[in-house]
């Protein structure tokens, strides 16, 4: 693999950037270091300038507010990076190759937007290797939003459909029961999945993830507590109450879900870039960040390691955590349809969600 180190001076630090010509991976060699116990989810970020894998304005299934190019964005250095294992290689995305894997699949994604932003990616990805354009739709004919709680979207030629389930929280909201204390507004029953949760069964790929609505601003300051068997717990910690909510997941994945048709995946919380936790301070850098100042590691990704762990059924893990925490230069920023909204939380497309992508890929080509 030819490959060779230059440095970048940018002006408020130095930084050391691997530069790869070359990647093409066989995948039996691939296969081989999975077996060797290969942990693609130690690594690094290399530039590489065969990235990005596709233009976002030119994917009519990207939302506006991601595409942080087409809103303005100037140096486009933060596209060319791409995720590198430590002791393996990744296998180069390859559509058509992606699209003959999934052909005849259900790929369902529940979450959150972060969830929403993995789907579109996965879609623009897989529409670089479909020739007719036309054959790629939403499958009830809406426009990609924020607002629509389920989306789809089918590949007709390749019998592969991809779709995203809005479900913040996993678990149920309802109303307030009545005589509740008067802050309650809302309630998460926690030992209840979303109603929505049997449309999600009869997948072939299912992929979960939650957490950036588990806060005080999303929760307690707007009046949403937690309910269990029908009591309100006013006390319960969002840490708590998470947990639980988890081993709720838990249970219905165990009875629900059919491992021997559908594989599993839980993604984990993403890092965030808000400066001195301030949510308006959004520092977007030009180039990954040296230190990661603890993003590496996060509690609500700690609780979702530990609901995976025990799950009696095969669940596979995707431990974002720790490469989100560098990418400090891949925020939407002010690079969104409503600029004057600082965001950095959600990363622009092309960007760091193909790599998730790219990972969810190499684990189904492992175990086809």
């Amino acid at each position: 693999m030819g490959s060779s180190y230059f440095y970048l001076f940018p002006s408020y630090e130095t930084v050391v950037v691997e530069v790869n010509q070359n990647r093409d991976v066989n995948s039996s060699n691939f296969n081989d270091s999975l077996s060797k116990g290969c942990n693609v989810f130690d690594g690094k970020w290399v530039f590489d300038e065969s990235y990005p894998l596709y233009n976002a304005s030119q994917c009519p299934f990207a939302e506006r507010g991601f595409d942080c190019l087409g809103n303005g964005r100037r140096d486009i250095g933060y596209l060319k990076w791409r995720w590198k294992p430590n002791n393996c290689e990744i296998p180069r995305f390859n559509a058509r190759s992606v699209l003959e894997l999934l052909r005849g699949k259900r790929v369902v994604f529940v979450g959150d937007s972060l969830s929403r932003t993995q789907w579109e990616s996965m879609i623009c990805m897989l529409m670089s290797g479909v020739e007719d354009k036309n054959s790629v739709y939403e499958i009830n004919g809406n426009e990609i939003t924020k607002q629509i709680r389920h989306l789809g979207v089918r590949f007709r030629t390749f019998d592969v459909t991809v779709e995203f389930y809005r479900s913040v929280f996993l678990v149920q909201p309802a109303p307030v029961p009545k005589h509740s204390h008067k802050r309650v507004r809302m309630v998460l029953k926690l030992d209840e999945l979303d109603d929505i949760s049997g449309e999600w069964i009869d997948s072939d790929i299912l992929v979960f993830n939650s957490g950036h609505w588990w806060t005080p601003t999303k929760l307690f300051e707007l009046g949403w507590y937690f309910q269990i068997g029908g009591r309100i717990k006013l006390g319960m910690p969002i840490s708590s109450a998470f947990k639980v909510a988890l081993a709720t997941w838990q249970s219905w994945i165990e009875n629900a879900i059919n491992p021997n048709r559908t594989r599993v995946f839980f993604r984990t919380f993403e890092s965030t870039h808000w400066s001195s936790g301030s949510r308006q301070n959004c520092r977007v850098t030009r180039r990954p960040s040296l230190g990661i100042k603890g993003r590496h590691r996060s509690s609500i990704s700690d609780a979702i390691i530990n609901a995976v762990k025990n799950v009696s059924i095969p669940v596979k893990l995707l431990h974002v955590t720790p490469m989100g925490a560098f990418r400090s230069d891949a925020y939407v920023g002010s690079w969104s349809d409503n600029p004057s909204v600082p965001d950095c939380s959600h990363w622009c497309l092309p960007g760091v969600p193909d790599m998730w992508n790219e990972l969810l890929f190499s684990s189904l080509l492992s175990n086809r």
